[in-house]
């Protein structure tokens, strides 16, 4: 009863719900346990469909621009859902952190050429 009692109240509180069946990407490092406090932001991107495997490999490349602050947490692609849909989750220890990590990377040769295929 307890249990049906919480889903009726939270039944209140949601607008939407969306489900997927998420792959994490062999180029990736594996998720592990943060040491914290972090902040998270978590990157989706919707692709066209049949560039999965031309996307990945552009990412392959590029993740290692990203490596030096163990910022990536870890990158995962649809298998069931909606397809076509690739999300990044990365971690910062704060807002500066991220500002001054994502401006380090911008300053590295090449890892412009791999977002802007983005």
């Amino acid at each position: 009863q307890e249990y049906l009692d919480f889903r009726k109240e939270r039944s209140r509180m949601l607008l939407s719900r969306r489900n997927q069946l998420l792959l994490e990407f062999s180029f990736w490092n594996e998720p592990l346990p943060r040491q914290g406090p972090n902040i998270y932001e978590l990157r989706t991107y919707k692709l066209k469909p049949g560039t999965m495997i031309e996307w990945g490999n552009n990412w392959a490349r590029a993740i290692k621009y990203r490596q030096e602050n163990q910022e990536a947490v870890g990158g995962f692609f649809s298998q069931i859902g909606e397809l076509y849909v690739v999300h990044h989750l990365w971690a910062y220890r704060d807002l500066q952190s991220r500002e001054e990590t994502r401006n380090a990377a911008w300053r590295k040769r090449g890892w412009d050429e791999n977002v802007y295929y983005t």
